[in-house]
């Protein structure tokens, strides 16, 4: 079975998780975030799911924390990249990392076709979240990018279509290498 993984970084709010599940409706699709196991440990003490700044530079500073510490995030994201591995239907995985280093870390630990993402939107250019985390998003050399500027309607149909050639694309490539 072909499988992709696909790690997907962009500002809050452009829109990627929606994206995300518009590829459902081509693709059997795992959707996970390194940030995951640290909402956790924020959620059990007294983050109550805020997307402010503040609350990014928590989630940010608690990050880079557990990433000196015992490497949580990348652990969590093995983990899940296995399970997806034993899967038999699941053909996309998304891999929601902002770090540059991280993503690294990642691309050079996954064995199957692995790419970037970096999903943009016009109005959401240029916000300062007050962390590196969020702010140096746009610094990394991408992949793949896509403008999610269109209707929600319209996305509902482009973005699946744009991943279907990316993934036609990647899965044909790993053949030859």
């Amino acid at each position: 079975m072909k499988k992709l993984v696909i790690i997907i970084n962009g500002n809050g709010g452009v829109g990627k998780d929606t994206l995300c599940d518009f590829a459902g409706s081509v693709f059997r699709v795992r959707n996970i975030s390194a940030i995951t196991p640290i909402k956790e440990i924020a959620s059990a003490h007294g983050w109550k799911g805020e997307k402010d700044a503040k609350a990014r530079k928590l989630l940010a500073d608690l990050k880079a924390a557990f990433i000196s510490y015992n490497d949580l995030p990348f652990l969590y994201i093995k983990e899940q990249y296995h399970l997806f591995l034993e899967d038999k239907e699941e053909e996309v995985m998304f891999i929601h990392i902002r770090e540059a280093e991280e993503i690294d870390k990642v691309k050079q630990y996954v064995k199957i076709p692995c790419i970037t993402l970096l999903v943009t939107r016009s109005q959401k250019k240029n916000q300062c979240w007050g962390n590196p985390s969020d702010d140096n998003v746009a610094l990394y050399q991408y992949d793949y990018r896509y403008n999610n500027d269109k209707p929600l309607k319209d996305a509902k149909r482009d973005f699946p279509l744009f991943l279907q050639s990316i993934f036609e694309t990647e899965t044909a490539m790993s053949k030859v290498k």
